[in-house]
Formats: C-alpha cells, structure tokens, sequence
C-alpha cells in the first residue's frame, strides 16, 4: 500500500525510500514486531477468558505436558494478524506471488482455526477430522500451485529447478502443479507436527522464511540472477516484504510463547506458517532447497511415517514416541535443551541452503 507513495517522489526525497524493497522490507519488521507487542497481552486475556480449560492436553503425551493445562492456544492468530498487515501495508498490491503467499496463509490459517476451536470447544484432540482437512489443504495447494505455474515466466512453466546443478530444469508441464500441492501441503503438516513444545516450530519457521525471503530477494532481481547463475523470477522480490513480517511477527509471538508460554501457537499458526514457506518455495522454484532449509521439519514429518509405518508391519515401535522431539523428552532430555538444539540445527540448515544459490 505505502508503495504508491513513490508517486509523490521527484527521484531524490524521502518518498523514494519506498521504491526500494529492502526499506520496505525493514518497515514490515517493525510493524509487524509492534503490532504483536500492541496486541499480545490482549489477544492472550482474551483467549484465556474464551477458551476456559485452554487447549487439551493429550493423555498419552510426555508427563511434563501436564503442567500446561489450560494455557490458550490459537496464538497463530497474533502472527496471521501482524503478518497480514505488515505486508499490506509495505508490499506491492499489484504484485501477483504477494497475493498467492497471502492466500495460501490465510487459506491454512482458516482451516487450522477450525480444527483449533473444535477441540476447545469439545475439549478433545481429536479437531476436525485429519481427511477433511487434508482434502481441504490439498485444494488450496491446487489452487495455488494452478497460480504459480502461470506466474512464472514462460520458459519456467511446469519446470523443476534442482539446486547445485547449473540451468538444469527437469519439465513437469501439468505435473507441477500436483508437485507444489505435495510441497505446499507437506510443508504445512511438517511444522504442524514439530509444533510441540514451547518455541519449537516457531524459530525454525522464521529462519526458514528468512532464508526463502533472500532467496526470493535474489531471484527476483536480474543484476543476482546473472551473478549466481540462477533463475530469474521476476516479481518474487516483493515475497522480501512477506518475509520480513513473518519474522517480525513471530518474534512477538515468541516473546509470549517462551518457556513456559502464555500461549499456544495452535494449528492456526503452524498450518498457516508451514503453507506460506512451501508457497514460497514453489513460488521462488526453490521447492528442493526447502526440503534443505526446513530439515527439522522434513525429519519431524518422517518420524512419523516411519514410527506409524514401522509399528502396523511389526507391532513394534522404532521411537519412543514420535514425532521425534518427543522421543527425546522420553529419553529425559530437558525441554529448553531439545529446543534450543533444533535451532542451532535449523540455523545450520539455513547456511546450507543459502550456500546453493553460489555452488554451481
């Protein structure tokens, strides 16, 4: 929105700033920061007087998760708000990948609003059943796998960019599209599930869209693209801006969720925060190095399958509960030294991933 203020600028003024999409970018931080320290403490009252009893606690979980009964959930909602204004406020509205990482956050936020009041208001884990709302991701991924494809400059439709190996492209044609759903929505279901302990997801999501903000950053410039022998997206430069409100958001709502939290992230936040990375990765056609930059969330999601998978074949169990932060908090791990170690990971991860955009 503040973009069109460049039409007031004769080239050398201060409303020139707004042209430039890394002061843009730093305006998003700031304003999504104060506005989650504005709307904190109030949305916390508020969803403590709301919900009662607070999000269940499973009986089969780690003892130590007791103790967390009837703190609020849905706290998804304060880094949805400020993200959402934040980039309102400082994107380019006419900006077609701007809209499409918008839709597909708000889209997931929705659903995980709705699995979110389901089991407060029933006060059991179960929410919306896992079909439903599988199905209605998958759509919703169609959809924005359907934009991307014709966003993309001609020569990139229905291509798959490998990270490493210079201006090799694989064609998918149509098949694109099924392949950022499964991106957009394993993505989205991967934070969900490392979304388990107080400040686990919510790092590792704001390093990762750090990460894919720089790399959209890079690909969407021409000057970039040529220097690191990439491809070049225009337009994705703007997902900058996205990026940046994310990161700014989310470190209010850390602020908040630090042991012991105030308030729960819930399906609101981590659907929504896991749909918005893979629509910037496909977005960015970096849909690989996300399996690279979000590693904690690939091994959180295959824990999972393994331990489900592994225990229907033999009855036995690979885990000692999964997904896999919760096998450390059963071999007696303390809580902050199973976070805190998942982030020195991600922020390694990240390095790695950004190392592709110069290893040719």
């Amino acid at each position: 929105m503040l973009y069109w203020l460049t039409a007031l600028s004769d080239g050398g003024d201060f409303f020139n700033l707004f042209r430039y999409i890394t002061f843009r970018a730093g305006g998003a931080f700031l304003t999504a920061l104060v506005f989650s320290f504005l709307f904190g403490r109030p949305l916390i009252n508020l969803l403590r007087k709301r919900q009662g009893k607070g999000q269940p606690i499973r009986d089969d979980g780690p003892e130590s998760h007791f103790s967390k009964a009837g703190t609020p959930t849905m706290g998804g909602a304060l880094i949805l708000g400020a993200l959402i204004v934040s980039t309102l406020f400082w994107a380019r509205l006419d900006n077609g990948f701007v809209w499409l990482v918008l839709f597909v956050t708000v889209a997931f936020g929705a659903v995980g609003f709705a699995d979110d009041y389901a089991k407060v208001s029933k006060q059991n884990t179960k929410g919306v059943p896992g079909r439903l709302r599988l199905g209605i991701g998958f759509v919703i991924a169609a959809v924005a796998g359907f934009a991307a494809y014709y966003l993309h400059p001609e020569a990139l439709q229905g291509q798959l960019a490998l990270p490493v190996f210079k201006d090799t492209l694989i064609n998918l044609g149509f098949l694109f599209i099924p392949f950022a759903l499964i991106v957009i929505v394993g993505s989205a279901n991967a934070v969900n599930l490392t979304d388990g302990l107080d400040g686990l997801a919510i790092m590792p999501v704001m390093i990762a869209a750090g990460t894919l903000g720089i790399i959209a950053y890079a690909v969407g410039r021409v000057d970039f693209t040529e220097y690191l022998d990439v491809h070049y997206v225009p337009g994705t430069g703007e997902i900058l801006i996205f990026s940046a409100g994310l990161i700014g958001g989310g470190l209010g709502f850390l602020w908040y969720n630090a042991p012991p939290a105030a308030v729960f992230m819930g399906d609101t936040g981590s659907l929504a925060l896991g749909g918005a990375l893979g629509a910037i990765a496909v977005a960015t056609k970096h849909e690989i190095v996300l399996a690279i930059v979000g590693g904690v969330f690939v091994v959180e999601a295959l824990s999972v399958i393994i331990q489900v998978a592994y225990f229907k074949a033999t009855g036995k169990r690979i885990f000692l509960m999964a997904p896999i932060h919760h096998h450390y908090e059963k071999k007696g791990w303390a809580e902050p030294q199973i976070v805190i170690r998942f982030w020195i990971i991600s922020l390694i991860l990240a390095m790695i991933g950004l190392a592709t955009l110069k290893v040719r």
